[in-house]
C-alpha cells in the first residue's frame, strides 16, 4: 500500500535526531528573541525574494543575477517579461511574495497546488498549455546532450497514475500531520522527495517543490523562513542536491526504500538557515552570512588587490551567474566597493 511505503521508508538514526533537535532549538530562539525592526525584516523579506528567485531559477538553467533580477523586479509593472528567463523569474517571485503574506490560508491540497503552479507560470509563454495541469506526456530526467538524450537518471511516474500518487501523498501529509507521531521536518522531507519523484508537471517541478517546502515550513513555525534563503543555500550546495536525490531515488518504490540520503541533505540546508538567521539576530559580522562560495571570492581580495569579475572567473572555477550574484552581495554587505563602471568596474576590500 502507497502509505505504508511512504511511512515505511523513514528511517532515523541518531545523527538525523542530534540534526532535528539543534534545528528546532535554534527555531526557539528566532522565535524567543526576535528584536529586529518591522523595516528591516521588510527589506530583508524582499531581498529574500531577489534571491531566492535567482537562485531558484538558476538551478533549472536561468542565466539572471541577483542584480538584474532587482532591476527587472523594479520595473515589472511597466514591462512585460521578454524571454523565458524573466518570464519564470516574474512567476516566481510572485509565487514565492504570496506564499510568505498568505501562508495561513494556503492549504496544501491537490487543487491548491494546480493552482500554485499555475502562478508560478502564469507568464512562461512555452508553458502556456501546460500551466497549472498534471503532465500528460512522460518527463523522464535524463542527461541530454545536442538535444539527444544520453542517458535516463530516473523515470517518474508516468501520467496515467499522476493524479492517484499525487491524491496518496497529498492523503499522507494530511493523516501525518493531524497525527502529529512524525516530525514536521521528516514530514516535509518525504512529502518533497515524493513529489520529486513523481514529477506530475511537465515543467516546474523543481522551482514548485522548492516553493512548497518555503510554504510548508512557514505554516510549521520555522518563521525565519522569509528572511533567509532556503534556495540560494541549495544552489551552492547544487552538485550535493543532484547527487543525493538521484542515490535516493535509486531504490525508489524498491524493497530497499530509504530516504535518509535526502532527509540529511535536507536537514543539512535547514541547519544552514537557522544558524544564519540567528546571526541575523547577534547582529554578527556580515562575513558570518556569507556561503562557502561567497567566502571563497571575498578571500581573493587580499590587501590593496583590484579584481575585475572575469579575473575571479579565471582564479577559481565558479560559474560566472554565481559570480556577479556574490559580488553583488559582497558588496551589499559593504566588505568590498565597486570601482569605476561598465567593463572597467573593479573591486576591493572596503576599508571603511
Amino acid at each position: 500500500m502507497k502509505k505504508e511505503r511512504l511511512d515505511k521508508r523513514i528511517k532515523l538514526s541518531n545523527e538525523i535526531l542530534f540534526k532535528i533537535a539543534k534545528i528546532d532549538e535554534m527555531k526557539g530562539k528566532w522565535s524567543g528573541s526576535l528584536d529586529l525592526n518591522p523595516r528591516i525584516l521588510n527589506q530583508l523579506k524582499r531581498s529574500v525574494i531577489i534571491t531566492s528567485t535567482g537562485s531558484s531559477t538558476r538551478i533549472e538553467g536561468s542565466k539572471m543575477t541577483d542584480r538584474e533580477i532587482d532591476r527587472f523586479l523594479r520595473g515589472i509593472n511597466q514591462k512585460v517579461p521578454k524571454n523565458r528567463d524573466e518570464q519564470e523569474v516574474a512567476g516566481y517571485a510572485d509565487l514565492l511574495g504570496r506564499i510568505f503574506d498568505h501562508y495561513r490560508s494556503l492549504e496544501i491540497s491537490g487543487s491548491r497546488i494546480l493552482q500554485l503552479h499555475e502562478i508560478m507560470l502564469k507568464f512562461s509563454q512555452k508553458d502556456e498549455q501546460y500551466r497549472g495541469k498534471y503532465k500528460t506526456k512522460d518527463n523522464a530526467i535524463a542527461i541530454v546532450e545536442k538535444g539527444e538524450i544520453k542517458k535516463i537518471l530516473f523515470n517518474p511516474t508516468p501520467p496515467w497514475l499522476v493524479k492517484k500518487e499525487m491524491d496518496d501523498v497529498l492523503e499522507w501529509l494530511k493523516e501525518n500531520q493531524e497525527k502529529k507521531d512524525i516530525h514536521p521536518l521528516v514530514i516535509i522531507a518525504n512529502f518533497i522527495f515524493e513529489f520529486l519523484a513523481i514529477h506530475p508537471f511537465q515543467d516546474g517541478n523543481g522551482r514548485l517543490s522548492r516553493a512548497l517546502t518555503n510554504l510548508m515550513m512557514l505554516q510549521n513555525g520555522y518563521m525565519y523562513t522569509p528572511y533567509v534563503s532556503l534556495e540560494e543555500i541549495i544552489e551552492n550546495k547544487q552538485s550535493e542536491y543532484y547527487l543525493t536525490l538521484r542515490k535516493t531515488q535509486k531504490n525508489h518504490k524498491t524493497n530497499n526504500e530509504n530516504i535518509e540520503p535526502w532527509l540529511m541533505f535536507f536537514l543539512d540546508c535547514i541547519f544552514v538557515q537557522a544558524q544564519k538567521a540567528l546571526n541575523l539576530l547577534k547582529g554578527k559580522d556580515p562575513e558570518s552570512l556569507l556561503s562557502d562560495t561567497q567566502k571563497k571570492i571575498y578571500d581573493l581580495f587580499t590587501d590593496n588587490i583590484e579584481l575585475r569579475v572575469s579575473e575571479i572567473k579565471k582564479k577559481t572555477d565558479i560559474p560566472l551567474p554565481t559570480i556577479k550574484q556574490s559580488v553583488a552581495r559582497l558588496t551589499k554587505y559593504g566588505l568590498i566597493e565597486k570601482l569605476g563602471q561598465g567593463p572597467a568596474t573593479r573591486y576591493r576590500i572596503n576599508k571603511k
